[in-house]
């Protein structure tokens, strides 16, 4: 696909760490990056211009939702989720697969499809392989994800090594369905907590040739050392010279750690839940907004950082959450995106000059300083 490359530019030398850059139709993404969450196409509680001001280069939105409402139809109509949503950079779209875990009550799987119960009207939706490419197709996302077969965990090897088969045989479908070379396919590594199903599914995958590969099927409440011991095996099987997606991830301190272990971009919604929650992400590990101590506190939210949260006092976005105004969450998330994007900014600039590993340590030591408080 001649409208996208990928270039490496630089490992760290004493880790995994890949410097990175992912061009696209609507501009570069350099990497390790995050994108933030746009399900509906919003990123909850922030105008398009304040997700822009984050550092933000690529966002993400949700193939199910968008289907349902207010479906594919509406949205191409409407220019494509780049006019939907006025946002000029790229954009990737999930295909739904993790619907298949998350909505397990409300879905039957066949090889043929996976068949949805609405949430919102108990409608059915049939998605397959070939649907989920046509409505992201519609979508007009530069980046759309093959449909996979995500289940639970724990589950018998067994069950994960179907899953695996027939995430394997539905990427193969999705590529034979694309009709538009201006939207690449990434497909998904799936394989469980079980090393060697992780390593056989990247070699399969690898196979078929891919603009770029996801981890998909973690972060579902397993440990976070099950977790860094399966990016610790699977890396190394995913293909060097293509982008590596840590789909659903998460929390600083996972971003730092699947950095560490070669993975160059991530997607989550804790920069945004949490900060329509009162709780703030910053080098001191996180606050919590609601908490009394801050009442009187004049500093902002983190010194140093340039959001519009931190224009303020953590006694004025306390009040804020107190007083039930909507500014509170908006600020609050604007902070903790701007938060994350900062991070990774930092972190690209610690692999260039071979120093990821003293960045890590700077960073868990800081999370790590002040113990937890109990009233928080």
């Amino acid at each position: 696909m001649t409208r996208f490359h990928f270039t490496l530019h630089h490992t760290d030398a004493h880790c995994r760490a890949r410097r990175s850059t992912f061009h696209t139709p609507h501009g570069p993404v350099e990497m390790p990056a995050f994108m933030p969450v746009g399900t509906q196409g919003t990123v909850k509680g922030l105008t398009i211009d304040m997700v822009g001001n984050t550092g933000a280069q690529m966002v993400l939105s949700n193939t199910y939702h968008l289907a349902l409402r207010p479906t594919e139809r509406v949205v191409k109509e409407l220019g494509g989720l780049h006019g939907f949503m006025r946002w000029n950079g790229p954009i990737l779209t999930d295909s739904g697969g993790f619907q298949l875990f998350s909505l397990a009550q409300m879905t039957k799987i066949s090889e043929q499809a996976a068949v949805f119960r609405s949430h919102i009207d108990g409608s059915l939706l049939e998605l397959s392989p070939e649907r989920a490419i046509q409505i992201q197709e519609d979508l007009g996302s530069d980046v759309a994800m093959v449909l996979d077969h995500v289940i639970a965990l724990p589950a018998e090897d067994a069950a994960i090594r179907a899953a695996c088969e027939r995430t394997i045989r539905w990427a193969g479908r999705c590529q034979a369905a694309a009709k538009r070379p201006e939207q690449a396919q990434f497909a998904i590594v799936q394989g469980g907590l079980n090393p060697a199903l992780r390593i056989w599914c990247a070699e399969e995958l690898a196979k078929l040739d891919f603009p770029g590969y996801a981890v998909g099927g973690l972060s579902v409440g397993e440990a976070p050392a099950e977790m860094y011991k399966v990016l610790d095996e699977v890396c190394p099987a995913m293909p060097v010279n293509k982008p590596r997606y840590l789909m659903g991830v998460g929390t600083p301190m996972d971003l730092l750690n699947a950095v560490r272990r070669g993975i160059d971009l991530f997607d989550c919604v804790l920069p945004t839940r949490n900060g329509r929650n009162a709780t703030a992400y910053t080098d001191a590990g996180t606050l919590k907004l609601r908490n009394l101590k801050h009442q009187l506190d004049t500093q902002p939210v983190e010194a140093g950082c340039p959001c519009p949260c931190c224009q303020h006092s953590r006694g004025y976005i306390r009040h804020l959450f107190m007083a039930d105004e909507m500014l509170g969450p908006m600020l609050l998330s604007a902070h903790n995106l701007t938060y994350f994007q900062r991070l990774l900014a930092g972190a690209r600039a610690a692999i260039e000059q071979d120093r990821f590993v003293e960045y890590y340590d700077q960073k868990i030591a800081g999370w790590s300083s002040s113990p937890p408080n109990p009233a928080e």
